[in-house]
């Protein structure tokens, strides 16, 4: 069933009798609260379209009045407006709302268990929504003290209260990148599941396991995120909520995608984003989010100018729903500027992805510390672009400003993800690479190549020695030996091993090969071997061609308009394409 449009158009009568309240706020503010919830939504939805923000803070800032609102749910796309439109104002509602919660759970604490039960409840829906509006914080805290309300009685009915918790405070660890902290939450939700089985219960663990695999894939463990991204398709039930089913499609989905699985992971996240729009409508978040998803399966199937396409559609919904400086924005930002980047490397023309790099930073600084883990891809993206426009760039000053601004882009970038995630990790590693490139670019030919072979090592030693950032990586050495280091030998080597790559994964119309045919042709004609420079010109020309034919199909969301299979039909179909597993994977 297609979702209610989200759009606030009362009759004209009506809205004249709102407008009446709202001119008489200040005597009238008391009955307002004595309203329907719908009623009272709208009235302080005009507030808000009247810029009186104050007025509209000092309601919302009350627990009670929050509580009412919230029950207005087919309101909430406009509620993400006026919350938004508060923070951004200096109202630091979220923060009041989550220390008022957690003040109450104090107080209840000898209370009767439904009393508690009702906070619960309570509290699910406040952290709910102060989650989907990304202040990960603020919802964490939330969750927190309804989590201590659910350890205080030793019951079945709090034990499944604490597993939902756990789930949910999983998510907004993960999305705030607390990911130690994730992994004991884990743990904490496994415990409680092991208390209810022994006592002859079970509670569906779909969600749980989706988490789990969104934690491992955040921390580069793609092996055991793709191995509990099986768990968690065996969990999805019939009945199961359509957001749990939605989100772990998406994260199987990614799963696949970095293991190379992409029909799979084709098959997945269509069907996600199939779901997202028949169920929650083409204006809801939870749309934007599996459109982000599917972007980077599209990006990653080397269909770059259809993932430039779907992100910018992702980031559009995201900021009619949550404005202007939002972490789901700044998120949608990067993506768009990534893709956008790799989309015009070839053309040089780096304008709009420098705007959304630069975007996304700008608010990710104002929301979070800036040490924050989040910083680093933003970060590390805006670095790639400056690089680019340096090299392009005529005037020797401005050049070399901005390669130094790109090099401390970098070194902040490699920082922060070797204080989370250590020395041998993937995202390590692909700071490494970028910084080899730099050096390459700023003519420091031998910090150039000590970084690749370091980048080059890691990735081989955690992704084996066919992967395709493996590729990326041999392909930025054969660059530098080619170009600076006249070491053509170890150059035409290491081109041939990441063409070879490139066109297993990929096929032969990869758009990467272009880089490593032309490197192939400037190579031999050094060392002189024209009939292998005819050779790859002969090849690059049927590359282009092929290319050209490659992506001519029309709109990859057109492509989702329909599900030919139901969700159960996908999710067997998955399954049974999985070999069969000898147990259950354990965690780190």
């Amino acid at each position: 069933m297609a979702a209610v449009e989200l759009e606030w158009i009362p009759e004209t009568l009506y809205n004249t009798a709102i407008s009446a309240v709202v001119d008489n706020y200040s005597r009238s503010r008391r009955d307002i609260r004595s309203l329907p919830e719908n009623i009272q939504f709208d009235v302080y939805y005009k507030l808000y379209q009247q810029g009186r923000l104050c007025q509209l803070g000092g309601e919302f800032c009350e627990l009670e009045v929050f509580a009412k609102v919230l029950r207005a749910s087919d309101k909430r796309h406009l509620l993400h407006h006026c919350f938004q439109a508060l923070m951004d104002h200096g109202v630091k509602v979220a923060s009041v709302l989550a220390n008022s919660f957690s003040r109450r759970c104090s107080y209840i604490a000898e209370s009767d268990a439904h009393v508690k039960e009702k906070a619960i409840q309570f509290g699910f829906v406040l952290g709910g929504f102060l989650s989907d509006a990304g202040w990960y914080g603020d919802a964490e805290k939330v969750f927190l003290s309804c989590l201590q309300l659910c350890t205080l009685h030793d019951e079945v009915l709090h034990w499944y209260r604490a597993v939902e918790c756990c789930v949910r405070l999983l998510h907004v660890r993960n999305g705030n990148c607390k990911y130690h902290l994730g992994e004991e939450t884990f743990k904490l939700a496994q415990s409680y599941m092991d208390k209810l089985a022994k006592h002859g219960h079970q509670a569906n663990k779909a969600a749980l396991y989706g988490e789990l695999c969104a934690l491992l894939f955040a921390k580069s463990h793609y092996d055991e995120a793709y191995r509990w991204c099986i768990e968690a398709m065996r969990e999805i039930t019939v009945g199961l909520p359509v957001k749990v089913v939605v989100d772990v499609l998406r994260q199987a989905s990614k799963a696949c995608v970095v293991k190379r699985e992409f029909r799979k992971a084709e098959q997945l996240i269509k069907h996600a984003v199939f779901l997202a729009r028949e169920h929650f409508g083409h204006k809801h978040p939870k749309y934007s989010d599996t459109l982000l998803d599917y972007g980077f399966y599209l990006l990653n199937v080397d269909n770059i100018c259809q993932s430039v396409a779907i992100y910018q559609t992702a980031l559009d919904i995201r900021q009619s729903v949550f404005g202007g400086k939002n972490i789901h924005v700044a998120t949608a930002h990067e993506d768009l500027a990534y893709s956008s980047y790799v989309h015009q490397y070839s053309s040089g023309k780096f304008d709009n992805a420098l705007f959304h790099a630069e975007r996304a930073i700008d608010i990710i600084t104002h929301i979070l510390p800036e040490d924050h883990l989040l910083l680093a891809s933003s970060k590390r993206v805006k670095a790639l672009i400056l690089e680019e426009i340096a090299i392009d760039c005529h005037n020797k000053e401005t050049e070399e400003r901005l390669l130094q601004e790109a090099h401390d882009l970098h070194l902040s970038s490699l920082q922060l993800a070797k204080k989370a995630f250590g020395e041998f990790n993937v995202q390590t590693a692909k700071h490494y690479g970028n910084l080899g490139r730099l050096y390459q670019s700023m003519r420091k030919f031998k910090e150039a190549e000590e970084m690749h072979v370091k980048a080059i090592q890691i990735k081989e030693q955690l992704l084996g020695q066919e992967d395709y950032e493996v590729a990326l990586s041999v392909g930025h050495l054969a660059s530098l030996y080619n170009y600076d280091m006249n070491q053509y030998d170890d150059a035409e080597k290491l081109y041939l091993r990441s063409i070879a790559i490139g066109k297993k994964l990929f096929g032969e119309g990869y758009s990467g090969l272009e880089y490593d045919y032309r490197g192939l042709i400037k190579l031999y004609n050094s060392v002189g071997n024209y009939e292998k420079v005819f050779e790859y010109h002969n090849i690059l020309s049927n590359w282009n061609r092929l290319r050209d034919r490659q992506f001519a199909v029309a709109d990859a969301l057109e492509d989702v308009s329909s599900s030919p299979q139901a969700t159960e039909e996908v999710v067997q179909a998955f399954l049974l394409s999985q070999n069969h597993m000898a147990g259950r994977p354990c965690l780190g």
